[in-house]
C-alpha cells in the first residue's frame, strides 16, 4: 500500500481535469445470501446437540479503472454472520459451551479491502482478499463455513509464459471461521503450476507458515475422456519440516510427511471415485513427542469426513483415510453424491489402529422458478473407532444460497 503512490504517479488518467474523475464508473457489486440450518450431535459427551439458524451476508463492491486509471482494480467487501437470536448451539464465542460445537459466531468483519494493478500478464496485489490455492488442502478460505476467511497479503501472480503460472504472496495476517480480531502472522507461501497437457498438469509449492512449519511438496493431476467416460486424478506428495520463518527458534519440532492418490470418474453422469490419503504421525521431535502432519490452513471440511472429526488431520497417531464414493449429476436432475470413510491411525495405540468410520450424503439443486438460488441437504454419520474419537457423531445441514452481482 505505500509503493501505491509511486506506482500511481507514473501511470496516466484516462480522464482529464477538466472532465473530473468518477471514482463510481466501473463499480460493479455482487453478494450472496446463504441461510442455513445445521444440526451437530457428538454422543454420549454430557452436552446437548446443537442446533443453529444463522445467515451469512456477504457484499462485495469491485471497481475497475480505479480513478480512471488503466489496469487498477479495487475492491471492498463485508461478511456479516447473524444467528436470529438463537442460541443452542456453542459457537466458540457466545458462551453456550453445555451445547456441541458449531463454529458460525454471529460477528461481522471486513472481508475484502484490495488493490489489484495489471501489468500484461502479471498483477500485483496488496490488501485483505480470497485466497484458496490448488484444491484448498494446505491453503483456502474455509468457505463451508458461514464465516470465511480472509488473508492479508502482498503477492505477485504471473502468467507471462504459455502454461506457467506462478505466485509468491506475503501473508500478514488471516481473519475468519471464528470470531475475533486479527490473527498476525509473516508467513510466505511460493506456488508454481505448469500444464503439460490436458491430461498432466504438474504443480509445485513451498507454504512457510510462521512458527508451524514449512510445508513443500509436488501434486500431478490430469483429466482425460473416452468416450462417454470422463477421468481425473491426483497424485500427491508433501513434507513438512522446520519452519522457516519461526521467530521462536523451532529446529527439530517438525519431521512428517503426506500423500494423497484420488482417481475419479464421470460416466455419462455417474459419478465414481477411489481415494487414499496418508498423514503420517511423525517421527520423534526434540523434546521426545511426535509431530505429525497437520494442516491448519486447509479448507479442511472438504477432506476426511463432513463430521469434521478429523479437521487437518489428529495429533500423535498421524491419520490414514481410504475413502469411495458413488453419486449422480445432470441438468435439472441436480448433484447427489455417498461417500464412505474408513480411518486409520499412523501411529497404533496399544496395538489398535481403528479410529472410525463415516458416511456422507449429499443432494444439491438449483431451485426451480428461483434464478441464481441453489438449495442444499447434506448429513455425515461417524461411527467411533477404538482410538482417535471413539464417540459417534451425527451432523445434517439444510441450506439455501442465492448469489448475485449487478453493474
Amino acid at each position: 500500500m505505500a509503493a501505491l503512490p509511486l506506482l500511481v504517479g507514473g501511470l496516466s488518467i484516462s480522464a482529464s481535469a477538466d472532465e473530473g474523475i468518477n471514482i463510481l464508473d466501473n463499480v460493479k457489486l455482487s453478494g450472496e445470501l446463504r441461510p442455513r440450518y445445521e444440526y451437530a450431535d457428538v454422543k454420549d459427551n454430557d452436552k446437548d446437540a446443537g442446533q443453529a439458524l444463522t445467515s451469512r451476508i456477504k457484499l462485495v463492491a469491485s471497481s475497475d479503472k480505479f480513478f480512471g486509471i488503466e489496469n487498477l482494480n479495487v475492491n471492498l467487501g463485508i461478511i456479516d454472520v447473524y444467528d436470529f437470536g438463537w442460541h443452542e448451539y456453542n459457537s466458540g464465542y457466545n458462551g453456550q459451551t453445555d451445547y456441541d460445537k458449531i463454529i458460525d459466531p454471529n460477528y461481522a468483519m471486513l472481508s475484502n479491502a484490495d488493490v489489484n494493478y495489471k501489468v500484461g500478464k502479471t498483477i500485483l496485489h496488496a490488501g485483505r482478499s480470497q485466497v484458496n490455492l490448488d484444491n484448498q488442502r494446505f491453503i483456502g478460505t474455509v468457505g463451508w463455513r458461514q464465516l470465511e476467511r480472509s488473508y492479508d497479503t502482498v503477492y505477485v501472480a504471473d502468467n507471462s509464459v504459455e502454461n506457467l503460472s506462478l505466485l509468491a504472496a506475503w501473508v500478514y495476517g488471516l481473519q475468519g471461521v471464528a470470531a475475533g480480531p486479527k490473527t498476525d502472522t509473516n508467513s510466505v507461501l511460493l506456488h508454481a503450476t505448469y500444464k503439460v497437457m490436458p491430461e498432466l498438469t504438474i504443480t509445485a509449492y513451498d507454504y512457510m507458515i510462521a512458527n508451524f512449519a514449512d510445508t513443500y511438496g509436488v501434486a500431478l493431476t490430469g483429466k482425460a475422456k473416452t468416450g462417454d467416460i470422463k477421468l481425473n486424478y491426483r497424485a500427491e506428495y508433501a513434507i513438512q519440516s522446520d519452519a522457516t520463518m519461526d521467530i521462536h527458534g523451532g529446529e527439530g519440532k517438525a519431521d512428517a510427511s503426506y500423500y494423497n492418490l484420488d482417481l475419479g470418474a464421470n460416466i455419462s453422469g455417474i459419478i465414481a471415485g477411489v481415494n487414499y490419503e496418508y498423514m503420517s504421525g511423525g517421527e520423534d521431535k526434540a523434546d521426545g513427542t511426535k509431530q505429525t502432519f497437520t494442516t491448519p490452513l486447509g479448507t479442511n471440511h472438504k477432506f476426511n469426513g463432513w463430521a469434521d472429526v478429523y479437521l487437518g488431520g489428529h495429533a500423535g497417531t498421524g491419520l490414514i483415510d481410504m475413502n469411495a464414493k458413488v453419486g449422480y449429476t445432470a441438468k435439472g436432475l441436480g448433484k447427489a453424491l455417498i461417500v464412505y470413510h474408513q480411518f486409520l491411525a499412523d501411529e497404533e495405540v496399544a496395538g489398535k489402529d481403528d479410529m472410525g468410520s463415516e458416511i456422507d450424503v449429499l443432494y444439491a439443486n438449483k431451485v426451480p422458478g428461483f434464478k441464481n438460488v441453489s438449495g442444499l441437504l447434506k448429513g455425515a454419520w461417524f461411527s467411533g473407532g477404538d482410538i482417535g474419537q471413539t464417540n459417534d457423531v451425527t451432523k445434517f445441514w439444510a441450506m439455501l444460497d442465492y448469489k448475485f452481482s449487478t453493474k
